[in-house]
């Protein structure tokens, strides 16, 4: 299977609207089958937030987007299918007949996966011709920033289509993790459970409402979650002794009467009545559409921030920045440094760009150019770099959230320790909206002092100065 392909979507609900956004924002063609009247409106709105969001995540542009077919019969969907994704409603009965009608009409080698969070593989594959090519891919809303997925074959799936699973996933800047022994509810949801589990006593026993709950996990354990997870977080609870000084003073714990998870209160209408009050009250007139975009800047906002420290999910994100990243060009006889979408985290109260990130876009754009010189990683391990000294904004027009940006950079002169670019961002229509003037000196990391550059990066530098000298009346 190539790096894109194409993808059937049976189900375009929540879960099946964001396996698609995934996809096909990833350049991946995808077709939809789901008998919903709603279905096809559903699809879209998810898109439209995923179209958004998802590109904020990244320094560079995704793949050109692929196309979107809403087909009206489930064989119209899968007949040329590389991949296909079963999300239809949690019903065992209803999967395993699904699946046994994908594979009347797909491909004998594409993948058939299911999005199910709590059924095995191995009941999925009850009725299938080929259980071999069925396994779970279960994911996480929203599908499209979330990059967990839980990969879960049965001892009949085919060890080539779990290989594929891990390569397509990650080609889709997803985390895939391999689950080796498969179990009711995989992993994840078995944990959420638990949680749930005790959440809905507090709730009925009136210990908590729903808004405290909420609160002492996401101003809490959630922060330290998105960074390490559990037992991580626990193991540092233990302090220098780690976890068996945790253990030693918390493992007793386990015997006290603080857990009720395998006791469950029953849902009467009051309770439920109660717990959805409660959850109403706390969206503050919010309707699920606007709260899923305050959830989607959320999002963008922490895992940027993890991607800076290589954490968690950051790290895969990075990884996948580091995937998309394309070489720089020449357009209009300068290098394109920087191509990019602008997030909305990057707004301030006017609705526009704010200031520090006009700085910040040209400072990856001096970089990517140093890069093209010769002066990378390996260039600064040996002790040498450039240090910018000054850089003169221009802002000529507003920038806002969403807007997909380039910057073009020319060299207006490279005398010895001193080099000068001018930057000319703009916008998709070629609109210039900012320049800026950079002037960096080359040093020494060691001695904190300017040097001389590289005889290289001499030579790299001294060319694009003699190329761009033509240019250099209309770059202003």
């Amino acid at each position: 299977m190539t790096a894109t392909g194409q993808t059937a979507l049976i189900g375009g609900g929540v879960i099946g609207g964001g396996w698609a956004a995934r996809f096909l924002l990833n350049g991946w063609d995808v077709n939809v089958f789901d008998p919903s009247s709603e279905a096809q409106r559903k699809t879209l709105e998810t898109l439209t937030n995923a179209r958004r969001t998802l590109p904020s995540l990244y320094d560079t542009n995704l793949p050109s987007e692929g196309t979107l077919q809403f087909c009206d019969t489930l064989e119209a969907a899968v007949t040329d299918a590389d991949w296909v994704q079963e999300s239809v409603t949690e019903r065992l009965d209803l999967k395993q007949q699904v699946i046994a009608d994908i594979q009347k009409h797909t491909l004998e080698g594409a993948v058939i996966a299911s999005s199910t969070s709590g059924f095995k593989p191995s009941e999925l594959q009850a009725m299938a011709t080929r259980p071999g090519q069925v396994v779970v891919c279960h994911p996480f809303n929203p599908v499209y920033l979330l990059p967990l997925v839980e990969v879960v074959p049965s001892t009949l799936t085919d060890s080539s289509i779990t290989d594929t699973c891990h390569r397509v996933l990650t080609h889709l800047g997803m985390k895939p993790l391999l689950i080796r022994h498969e179990i009711d509810a995989h992993i994840a949801d078995r944990l959420m459970e638990a949680l749930w589990r005790e959440a809905l006593w507090l709730v009925n026993d009136d210990i908590a409402t729903t808004e405290e709950i909420d609160d002492a996990i996401r101003f809490g354990c959630g922060l330290r979650w998105a960074l390490m997870g559990h037992f991580q977080t626990m193991w540092l609870a233990g302090g220098e002794g780690g976890m068996r000084s945790m253990l030693a003073q918390f493992g007793p714990a386990l015997k006290w009467p603080w857990s009720k998870l395998m006791d469950v209160p029953e849902l009467t209408d009051e309770l439920i009545n109660t717990i959805a009050n409660q959850c109403d009250a706390q969206a503050k007139g919010l309707t699920p559409r606007d709260m899923e975009r305050v959830r989607d800047d959320s999002l963008v906002a922490v895992l940027r921030a993890l991607k800076q420290t290589d954490q968690g999910a950051g790290s895969v994100l990075k990884q996948h920045n580091q995937q998309l990243r394309k070489a720089v060009t020449v357009h209009e006889g300068l290098l394109q440094t920087v191509q990019r979408q602008v997030p909305p985290s990057w707004m301030d109260r006017n609705g526009h760009m704010h200031e520090p990130h006009y700085l910040e876009l040209m400072a990856q754009a001096s970089t990517r150019f140093l890069e093209e010189v010769g002066v990378n990683d390996a260039y600064r391990s040996a002790g040498f770099t450039y240090f910018s000294v000054e850089s003169r904004l221009k802002y000529l027009r507003e920038i806002p959230a969403g807007e997909n940006i380039k910057i073009l950079t020319g060299v207006l002169g490279a005398i010895e320790k001193k080099l000068l670019l001018l930057h000319q961002l703009q916008t998709e229509d070629g609109t210039i909206a900012a320049t800026c003037e950079a002037t960096l000196i080359h040093v020494d990391l060691n001695t904190r002092a300017s040097c001389l550059p590289s005889a290289d990066v001499v030579t790299r530098l001294a060319a694009y100065a003699a190329s761009h000298e033509p240019l250099k009346q209309t770059l202003y």
